[in-house]
């Protein structure tokens, strides 16, 4: 790192689980962001801000009046703008050091599981059931971490899988495709706005302790918030043998 970065950066490198080995990893990390909305956003304002060195994020959708009640990374000059570019030229604004790649489509099949295969780290931050899924299956067949994040209401969910460990479970193990899958969707049911930059910013926090090996990760837990109450409560996963997504693993 040279003066300027090493001054960006200096509140990460000043704590020792991180250090200057610890935002070098960061800085080499290619981090895959699923949805550019309200979880999306604070994820990939922390991520940019903290010096990831690539960031690719993928949306199909365009940037709605109603979004901006929330979806804290777009202006309200970008309104009809692909959510993907419009969070580009905010997180250049912010961190110009880092390499953004705007996706302006909804991943899925090869194009999915290319963009898993190539990153070090998925977030995912979408709002169906059937790309959460698809996500995860990329995730572990590739044997990629996932940071998963879900919102609605007031209630909010925090889950890490880490698939390169044996004993951590999946999304599958936790939602079964084929169970209750119907979407809960914000435009329907409504979001408490510092909900989701709750829920993403934790998401954040647990990717880039990851990537820089700082302490220990959510793994094996799933993290539950009723903002209404301000309570959280946290819940052991285990594995499911018979998952069939991966058991095979």
């Amino acid at each position: 790192m040279n003066d300027q970065q090493l001054l960006r950066y200096s509140r990460h490198i000043l704590l020792p689980d991180i250090g200057i080995e610890g935002q070098e990893k960061i800085r080499a990390a290619h981090a895959l962001v699923i949805g550019a909305g309200g979880l999306g956003s604070p994820v990939a304002l922390y991520l940019a801000s903290a010096g990831i060195g690539t960031l690719t994020i993928c949306d199909g959708d365009t940037v709605d009046l109603t979004n901006l009640q929330r979806q804290i990374v777009h202006r309200n000059d970008a309104i009809g703008t692909p959510k993907a570019e419009s969070a580009r030229n905010t997180l250049g604004a912010i961190n110009p050091e880092v390499r953004v790649h705007a996706v302006c489509e909804r991943l899925a099949g090869a194009a999915l599981t290319e963009r898993v295969a190539a990153a070090d780290i998925v977030l995912d931050c979408s709002d169906n059931f059937s790309t959460r899924h698809a996500i995860n299956a990329a995730c572990v067949a590739h044997r990629k971490p996932l940071v998963s994040g879900a919102a609605i209401r007031f209630d909010g969910q925090l889950a890490v899988f880490d698939l390169r460990q044996a004993e951590s479970p999946c999304y599958q193990c936790l939602f079964p495709a084929g169970g209750d899958d119907s979407d809960m969707r914000c435009a329907v049911m409504g979001v408490f706005a510092p909900l989701v930059g709750i829920i993403g910013s934790t998401q954040a926090a647990e990717a880039l302790k990851l990537l820089a090996g700082a302490g220990t990760s959510l793994t094996g837990r799933l993290l539950l918030l009723d903002a209404l109450s301000m309570e959280w409560r946290s819940m052991r996963l285990q594995r499911d043998s018979g998952c069939s997504v991966c058991a095979q693993r």
